[in-house]
């Protein structure tokens, strides 16, 4: 009897520590990466390649002929795509095959986002090296295409890409967001469009639209709905607000600023807006564009790379044709406190290379990163939304030159709405920027919009929105995302790794079961062992 328990305990603990190498963060062996000499033709290798596609056929086109381009150029290599329809699906997959050591050799991610990648044991290669290396590195001389130099990547862009002083990515695409005005509504309520929008300005304007006749219906449109201001990205919202009020969001050290009295103040007049019916966002209400070309609203701010969605003649559209309204579309900078120092995010998909244990396979997925870089690729994808290229070599060229001059040749690939967008960016450049990056900044963004949705809802449940209020709601989303870890380390002081993945939490409730069920087992033969000794003495 005791040899068979001491089984059933062995199994146990063998089963125990096969799940614990397979489920755990971090749990596999170190891979650090150094640069070959020189690249092996000779051998094959074969590449997944992670990338984002909103159901867009063209830009689907675009990442295999990229691929067919790329692997005439190396025979050697074969590249094999796998599409996502989000961002956050990308985030979690790798986060799960981090724990199995699958991740794909290339991915098109955030930067927040690869922070938390890096929580694991040499998941996400450091680029410093290879950018510069003057055989392999950006412009080098050993590449098989022509690559942009580093000092061709827009600065503002690149340093987007930098965690704790390190290059993990390469940018690809980048926008921002803009404000889609219905002018010919900001009109008839009788008001002129200024050079820059205020917060002011667009408050006014939306409460007037607020305006309903006598038979119900708002008078600006004459429809049964108007929701005149209308946001589809209430992180960047809350982001941008803080930034151009110089107030704290997060340091570069993982600080948290979030829950200040700017966001507090802010959030009062959101709320006092959304009783008017003045404001919603895309979470509660929709689509801002389906509503702005429906005429249902006047200010709809969305993503620069949105732009083929908004306005009459919209290349995309989610409504019938027959709901269409006609109306001048002005493409402006979203809404400033100080329209004399204008700031706009600056957001858009990067490119990481994962570790793996053959250097060879990081050097050749390297290789096929760059080259989404190349110009080819760039002026392609840009020329499909209202991104632009992430070089100045592209955005210099004739090529990309010449179809920024071609706005409104048609209502496809010169929508001049789009290029109106891409053009917004390309001349305020300079007055982007980037939030920090660390591992919990993902979350941290995710509450700030977080506060904005619930005041909003709130409001629209008759709820009371004061300082008690706003209070407890900091307090609840601090707890939801888990902000207190992030700020404060934990109690060990090490950094919140963020959430496990599913399979590990499976696993290690596997782990619990098996642990329960030797215990019970020991129990069981605890108490059969007494009785026994009862029964004979």
């Amino acid at each position: 009897m005791k040899s068979r328990w001491k089984k059933y305990l062995a199994a146990g603990l063998l089963t125990a520590g096969v799940l614990s190498l397979t489920g755990c963060h971090g749990a596999k062996e170190e891979k650090s990466f150094e640069l070959p000499d020189t690249f092996d033709t000779s051998k094959n290798y074969e590449l997944t390649f992670w990338a984002k596609n909103d159901t867009n056929k063209t830009q689907t086109d675009i990442y295999k002929k990229a691929i067919s381009d790329f692997e005439a150029l190396y025979p050697n290599i074969t590249v094999n795509l796998k599409l996502y329809t989000d961002y956050g699906k990308i985030y979690n997959d790798v986060i799960t095959n981090i724990a199995t050591d699958t991740t794909p050799n290339v991915c098109i991610t955030y930067p927040d986002h690869i922070a938390t990648y890096l929580t694991g044991k040499d998941t996400v290669v450091p680029l410093d090296e290879l950018l510069t290396d003057e055989t392999y590195g950006l412009g080098g001389s050993g590449l098989a295409f022509d690559s942009p130099t580093e000092e061709e990547i827009i600065p503002q862009f690149l340093s987007e890409c930098s965690i704790e002083g390190h290059y993990y990515a390469l940018p690809f695409m980048r926008s921002t967001e803009a404000c889609y005005v219905n002018k010919t509504y900001v009109e008839k309520l009788g008001y002129t469009l200024p050079e820059t929008l205020t917060w002011d300005f667009i408050w006014e304007v939306s409460e007037a639209a607020t305006k309903k006749n006598s038979d119900g219906t708002y008078a600006v449109n004459g429809q049964d709905v108007m929701i005149p201001f209308i946001y589809k990205s209430t992180d960047n919202m809350m982001i941008e607000y803080l930034a151009e009020k110089d107030a704290t969001y997060s340091t570069a050290e993982g600080e948290i600023g979030l829950f200040n009295n700017t966001t507090k103040d802010f959030l009062l007049n959101i709320a006092e807006h959304t009783k008017t019916g003045a404001f919603s966002t895309f979470k509660i209400s929709g689509y801002p564009a389906n509503f702005l070309n429906a005429g249902q609203c006047i200010f709809a701010i969305d993503s620069t790379a949105g732009s083929t969605w908004m306005g009459t003649n919209a290349p995309l559209v989610d409504i019938s044709n027959d709901a269409v309204q006609e109306f001048d579309t002005e493409v402006m900078m979203i809404p400033q406190v100080d329209p004399e120092h204008p700031k706009m995010i600056s957001q858009g998909p990067s490119v990481c290379v994962f570790n793996k244990q053959d250097p060879q396979e990081v050097l050749a997925s390297w290789l096929f990163t760059q080259y989404l870089l190349t110009n080819e690729v760039q002026i392609a994808y840009s020329e499909t939304e209202g991104y632009v290229p992430v070089t100045s070599k592209a955005q210099d060229s004739a090529e990309y030159q010449d179809y920024l001059s071609r706005a409104g040749e048609d209502n496809n690939t010169f929508y001049d709405v789009k290029i109106a967008a891409s053009k917004l960016l390309l001349t305020h450049a300079e007055d982007t920027f980037v939030t920090a990056v660390f591992n919990g900044s993902a979350s941290l963004r995710d509450a700030a919009g977080q506060l904005i949705e619930d005041v909003t809802k709130s409001v629209r449940r008759k709820k009371e929105i004061d300082d008690t209020y706003i209070e407890n709601l900091y307090s609840d989303v601090t707890s939801l995302y888990h902000l207190d870890q992030i700020s404060t380390g934990g109690a060990d002081g090490k950094k919140d790794l963020g959430p496990l993945p599913k399979t590990s939490v499976a696993l290690l409730g596997a782990l619990g079961v098996i642990w329960a069920l030797i215990l019970l087992y020991l129990l069981k033969e605890l108490v059969k062992k007494r009785k026994y000794q009862r029964e004979n003495h």
